[in-house]
């Protein structure tokens, strides 16, 4: 199995390890008027220069603007995150963000219809949208994962949306597309017969790429050292289990609280990184050793992490119930201050376990590597630079002006340099406020609390950079001053070990596996996956639970080839070798 995050961000992220204090990625060039966007779309200037509208022939005027005079209507629908709170009498449809794109950009924003997203909400009503012929949106953002990913491919389907990348070329700014370009791949599960169908939502490099947090006054207190290998590891839950440090009776302790409801491979709390010490990641496609991809939930090395998640849990080390625990609950134990260690990402010391102090005062989590299995291998999941896509209606009769808007965002708001219009926050009195003295205010210091405006956006989380969290976070970690925006945020709201994770985490660039299919879904993964996943899934955690013995693994990967694992293998691998 190889590593495979994309080299030009491995290549980033090693200059940033090597030179200390690298400047974030400078603002576009603003010419101006209604130049190629390639150069000039999403200046600050709003209406274009006299001068530039002057000099162009009006039939080879561009349809991109700046600014639409009369305003162009844009429709789309929402589904509304949950724990979203909304202040002043507003709504998804009708809120300062949406009064924003009218006055600034000239883009009315019309909402078809909007569902508050729980059990899967949005999914089932756009679905039931085009199963009755319901009318589509010019604009839909579909998010990542489970259902998601589905729905985006057969709203391609449809045939009602458009291909998108004559769009992108002619009128994305060269700020969006230096930040597509750090992964090329990210088009791939969009691609249709060579035409890109929609654009892929960017998000942060390494989101969810896995350290360990261990609870560091444990630690001290019992005279350890952090673990480096796996064997290191089962000493150190050992010892927070039968003589911890709090007095807690052995079976109060969760040493290692990890889950596994639904899968092996998720966000937070889950054993991948387990199965990574045996040189496999369950749950996606790797590169085999022959070259080819591999299913790696049927990889050798699952079957002896299994055996490891069972003596684990033998012991008495991981919860009884994890077969249980989604990823929420495996917070719940670290927050109480009865776990020792839980894996997760390099953001997680802001929350959950910030919360950990308010049960514990003297609760302290670090971040350690990924320590190494009986061969010296290590292994976690990588996180793709993705968390959706957006379509675009063939019928839309103002497709730039998504443009317009996202340009807008990437050159204002994915990385704003210290002392633009969006340093210090966005909107007054939703993400950020003022002090009598100009000082700047936030979360629970904003009148009236603070709204999370990155789900107001068109696009989810408005505009992402990759890489640009992680420069800033380095920075920080190398002594640099919070003088930009995302300094700023990641110091305020992510927690005061975040920095420090974030060097723990590319201090093993070679250990994250992203999942090697990024394709549409195939033919046998549409009628035989579900089937797929629930017998690998039992079989798991029935080995685990000592229900059957490790023997039972061999049974299930030839089950699985057999009902249509090697078809959907074969499938994988023919679209492989055209990204080659």
């Amino acid at each position: 199995m190889k590593a495979t995050a994309p080299k030009t961000l491995l290549t980033a992220t090693a200059v940033l390890l090597a030179a200390a204090g690298l400047s974030a990625c400078s603002g576009n060039n603003n010419n101006g008027g209604n130049a190629s966007p390639s150069s000039s779309a999403g200046s600050s200037s709003s209406v274009a220069s006299p001068a530039a509208s002057e000099s162009a022939p009006a039939a080879s005027e561009s349809p991109y603007k700046d600014k639409y005079d009369p305003p162009v209507t844009l429709t789309t629908v929402w589904g509304v995150d949950p724990a979203l709170k909304f202040k002043n009498g507003e709504s998804i449809e009708n809120n300062v963000a949406t009064k924003w794109a009218l006055d600034t950009l000239g883009i009315k924003i019309d909402s078809l219809w909007s569902v508050t997203d729980s059990n899967n909400a949005f999914v089932t009503k756009v679905r039931l949208a085009m199963s009755s012929n319901q009318k589509l949106p010019d604009v839909i953002t579909i998010g990542s994962g489970g259902d998601y990913d589905q729905l985006a491919q057969d709203l391609i389907d449809t045939g009602a949306f458009r291909e998108v990348g004559s769009l992108f070329d002619e009128y994305a700014n060269d700020k969006w597309k230096a930040a597509m370009e750090l992964d090329p791949n990210v088009w791939n599960p969009y691609v249709r017969d060579g035409k890109k169908m929609g654009i892929p939502v960017l998000d942060y490099a390494y989101n969810h790429d896995y350290l360990l947090w261990i609870r560091q006054d444990w630690l001290d207190k019992l005279g350890l050292e952090g673990p480096k290998t796996m064997d290191d590891l089962e000493k150190i839950m050992d010892a927070f289990k039968n003589r911890n440090p709090d007095g807690l009776s052995p079976d109060k302790v969760t040493p290692l609280s990890i889950g596994f409801k639904t899968t092996m491979n998720t966000w937070m709390g889950d054993p991948s990184w387990v199965f990574g010490a045996y040189g496999t990641i369950p749950g996606q496609w790797n590169v085999g050793a022959d070259g080819n991809l591999e299913w790696g939930s049927i990889n050798s090395g699952a079957k002896q992490a299994l055996e490891k998640l069972k003596d684990w849990r033998d012991k008495g080390y991981i919860p009884s119930e994890a077969a249980l625990w989604d990823e929420n609950k495996t917070a719940e134990p670290a927050v109480a201050g009865t776990a020792g260690i839980i894996p997760g990402p390099y953001w997680m010391s802001g929350w959950p376990l910030l919360d950990t102090a308010k049960n514990v005062p003297t609760a302290v989590w670090k971040p350690y590597a990924i320590p190494t299995g009986p061969d010296g291998k290590a292994g976690r999941h990588g996180t793709n630079f993705t968390s959706g896509v957006t379509l675009i209606n063939k019928d839309f009769k103002y497709p730039e002006a998504l443009f317009t808007y996202q340009n807008y965002l990437f050159d204002n708001l994915a990385d704003p340099a210290a002392g633009s219009q969006w340093d210090v926050g966005v909107f007054k009195g939703y993400d950020y406020d003022l002090d009598a003295n100009g000082n700047a205010l936030y979360i629970d210091q904003i009148p009236g609390g603070e709204v999370n405006i990155n789900r107001y956006w068109l696009v989810k989380d408005g505009a992402r950079i990759p890489d640009a969290q992680m420069k800033a976070l380095l920075n920080l970690a190398d002594g640099k001053e919070a003088t930009t925006r995302l300094e700023k945020e990641v110091k305020n709201n992510y927690g005061p070990e975040t920095p420090a994770a974030a060097k723990v985490l590319l201090s093993q660039p070679d250990i994250s596996f992203t999942d090697m299919f990024t394709g549409p879904a195939t033919p046998t993964m549409q009628s035989k996956q579900d089937y797929l996943k629930k017998i690998e899934l039992e079989t798991f955690n029935q080995i685990i639970y000592g229900k059957k013995d490790s023997s039972a693994f061999d049974k299930f990967v030839s089950d699985w080839k057999s009902s249509g694992g090697d078809a959907m293998t074969q499938e994988v691998n023919e679209w492989y070798k055209t990204t080659k």
